[in-house]
């Protein structure tokens, strides 16, 4: 059977079909990938194994849920009930009786945990350099670096050791090693996986990441492990369940000007980029150029003010009663955080504030934004060189994300002339993670050559992401605290709802703001007799999103059908007329926005 077994492709797709023909068991499997580990040897990449017997005990008792017999690797700052979680810092080790509550939620879909996975100490850093246990290099050049934190999960992916993996992600640590390995990343919308425990390295920006090999498994993975968790402060209950979507018809593609991108030299990872976005418009999409600036402006306060200090914050009696246990860079990064203030962290926020408003603008254009994962990678000798500088820029395109709260897919697009491999990331709005799967999906398809991490398997043998059953779309007019930017928007964006335009009513429409509401709220009404004119933005969501979007409404406003000025109608927001008692008509004011930019 080890004969049999030494070529078989470790994706879900080819596992579950092995099983289902008799040809090989979840034991015959879990023989294989520890026959594999010993073969590459436990160093660098792991840090710790499950016991080999106790890893049979739970294959054969392994759930017959949608990941059976499906093994998996775990970044080692995330528990595993009888495992050491190290943080990469021996010092720091403690042997959790409880697992964290994604790797719970795996292992009662049948997933076999298989040990936990090296990284940059504390999750600092998006190279893979910054370990006790030893430097995990790129499975295509040793010479390279494996990027980080994540490293170790991401090697095992790739390298064919796992069929999926656990990481985390605060600045780009669940992207950047898939760029650099071939495989892809999955960085959840912060919340959608729980973070109880994970040990934290920014707690109100860390989340669970997921490393595959294809985004269809990821998207197995995202959809076993996702849900509310009310022992986790910052877990967060979406709309509705994680699932793939249907790209919509006419994606506009969200793509920084050219001035504005920087590839640090890196001529090849240039023209695959620019090969990326090509192959993108080819499938339809159509391309926008975008302002990058708020989302740059972004990308550098992570490493400042608050986000440091939350750092700190994490371990700060460790740090200090163990200074000589930190990683030189490691600890230099943490305790720069020691002279901040507090008046600093606000500053901080509030300068974020002002760029995620700036950034509103740019997703007006656009449905999803492609970046380079990286502009380029280097080699583990320059890094060690300059950890800071190359480490920041190996950060200029995804540092911004978790800050913005938005979702993101890094994904494989080609390989330099050099043999290493280049990725981009399709990057979209919080909850649109299902959107940007199927985006991802097509993209990575695109290239079908392409094989699966460093293995001998490919990309055109496994199966593509599966949207979810199809539904219907419905449009719908929103005219007040729904707007873009307003108070209750993200009650559309948590729908993956999608802008289509803004446009206005038709006449006979009057405009109110009504008295009392909180949040302020308008109230458009029908008397024949205004004279319309009204802004309205259209937005477009499934079915099942709008149900449970309606659900949400208070009266005395409604949904009704609406008449737009070109003659066409929508459902929309409407106000009862009991409800205008007291209010203040602001038909000539022609909207919302205008409405409270005079108020104020």
């Amino acid at each position: 059977m080890t004969s049999l077994l030494a070529s078989q492709s470790l994706d879900i797709d080819g596992l579950k079909a092995g099983y289902a023909a008799g040809r090989f068991t979840p034991a015959d499997i879990v023989a294989e990938v520890y026959r594999r580990i010993e073969a590459a040897g436990e160093r660098p990449v792991w840090i710790s194994l499950v016991p080999r017997e106790q890893a049979f005990a739970k294959a054969a008792g392994a759930p017959k849920g949608p990941l059976h017999g499906i093994p998996f690797a775990v970044k080692d700052n995330i528990d595993v009930a009888g495992v050491p979680t190290t943080c990469a810092c021996p010092d720091f080790a403690y042997v959790p009786q409880r697992s964290a509550s994604v790797v719970a939620r795996l292992e009662a879909a049948g997933a076999i945990v298989i040990g936990k996975t090296n990284l940059d100490q504390f999750a600092t850093g998006l190279n893979g350099t910054r370990s006790p246990y030893g430097i995990p290099a790129s499975v295509f050049d040793p010479a390279y670096i494996s990027g980080g934190s994540s490293s170790g999960s991401a090697v095992a992916v790739a390298g064919g050791l796992v069929s999926f993996a656990l990481g985390t992600d605060t600045a780009g640590s669940g992207r950047v090693p898939a760029a650099f390995n071939n495989i892809v990343g999955l960085k959840p919308t912060k919340g959608f996986l729980s973070a109880r425990g994970v040990v934290p390295a920014c707690r109100t920006q860390d989340t669970v990441s997921i490393f595959a090999l294809t985004v269809a498994d990821a998207a197995r993975v995202m959809a076993s492990s996702a849900a509310y968790d009310a022992e986790d402060a910052y877990s967060r209950a979406p709309a509705r369940p994680f699932a793939v979507e249907a790209a919509p018809v006419g994606l506009r593609i969200g793509v920084p000007a050219t001035t504005a991108l920087s590839f640090f030299g890196d001529s090849e990872a240039e023209r695959l980029f620019h090969l990326a976005v090509e192959r993108l418009a080819q499938g339809g999409a159509t391309i926008v150029e975008i302002d990058f600036a708020p989302f740059q402006d972004a990308a550098r306060l992570l490493y400042q003010g608050p986000w440091v200090a939350e750092r700190l914050a994490a371990i700060r009696t460790f740090a200090e009663q163990k200074p000589e246990a930190l990683h030189r860079v490691v600890g230099e990064i943490i305790r720069s955080a020691a002279g901040l203030t507090a008046v600093g962290a606000f500053e901080g926020f509030y300068r974020l504030a002002e760029l995620s408003r700036a950034a509103e603008a740019e997703w007006l254009k656009m449905d999803a934004m492609l970046l380079p994962t990286t502009g380029t990678t280097y080699t583990i000798e320059e890094m060690l060189a300059d950890p800071i500088q190359l480490n920041s820029n190996l950060g200029t395109y995804t540092n911004f994300v978790n800050l913005m709260d938005l979702s993101a897919l890094a994904v494989p697009v080609g390989f330099r002339s050099n043999g290493l491999p280049f990725g981009v990331t399709i990057v979209g709005r919080a909850f649109a993670d299902g959107r940007i799967a199927a985006v991802g999906d097509a993209l990575h398809r695109s290239l079908s050559d392409l094989k699966l991490g460093a293995t001998e398997a490919r990309l055109d043998g496994t199966q593509p992401v599966e949207p979810a059953g199809a539904t219907g779309r419905v449009a719908v007019a929103v005219v007040g605290a729904h707007l873009t930017g307003q108070a209750l928007n993200g009650q559309l964006q948590e729908r993956a709802a999608r802008l289509v335009r803004t446009t206005r009513t038709a006449p006979g429409y009057s405009f109110y703001a009504l008295a009392g509401t909180v949040p302020a709220k308008p109230g458009l009404v029908f008397d024949r007799k205004g004279a319309g004119g009204i802004e309205v933005e259209i937005w477009e969501m499934d079915e099942a999103g709008f149900g449970s979007f309606v659900a949400l409404i208070p009266p005395p406003l409604g949904i009704g059908t609406l008449e737009l000025a070109d003659g066409s109608r929508v459902k929309g927001f409407l106000c009862e007329p009991y409800a205008l008692e007291g209010a203040t008509e602001i038909t000539s004011y022609g909207g919302w926005r205008a409405w409270l930019a005079r108020a104020t």
